[in-house]
């Protein structure tokens, strides 16, 4: 294992981005927004361009996204009432599951705060076994590779 320190990434080095309010209550005894909660920005983040994008129902989509692994690395803290950005690529599509690189800015920063990744295996909503992401999905996964 390297101790040489990873650089956080840029704002430059995402092809996409989703917008997230903070909340007071994100806050943890130390000032600062708790660990826990960038998993959660992640979450939302994915979620939402998906949705927005309409090939995502949460509700009647037969395919659906579930989360088998997640990782994150923080550089410098933010807290409420920071405007959360976070940035989104794909840097693996494969047949049932895509893994995403993820980067959480605050505010106008340039530098992130926060980055990780976030990997989706696609299954059947009533099996909840694998199934081949839905071409529609598929393409617009696409369009977040850099």
């Amino acid at each position: 294992m390297s101790d040489q320190k990873l650089a956080p990434p840029k704002r430059s080095d995402f092809v996409a981005f989703e917008e997230i309010h903070s909340r007071w209550m994100d806050n943890d005894a130390y000032g600062h927004i708790n660990n826990v909660v960038y998993y959660s920005f992640f979450d939302t983040a994915v979620n939402r361009y998906l949705i927005e994008r309409k090939v995502l129902d949460v509700l009647k989509s037969e395919a659906i996204g579930f989360v088998i692994e997640t990782q994150c690395k923080y550089f410098s803290p933010i807290t409420y009432p920071d405007l959360i950005h976070v940035g989104l690529k794909v840097i693996h599509l494969g047949n049932s599951s895509v893994k995403y690189e993820l980067a959480i800015f605050k505010n106008d920063d340039d530098v992130a705060s926060a980055a990780g990744n976030f990997v989706h295996v696609y299954v059947n909503r009533s099996t909840n076994k694998p199934t081949p992401i839905p071409q529609n999905v598929r393409e617009i996964l696409a369009g977040l590779i850099l």
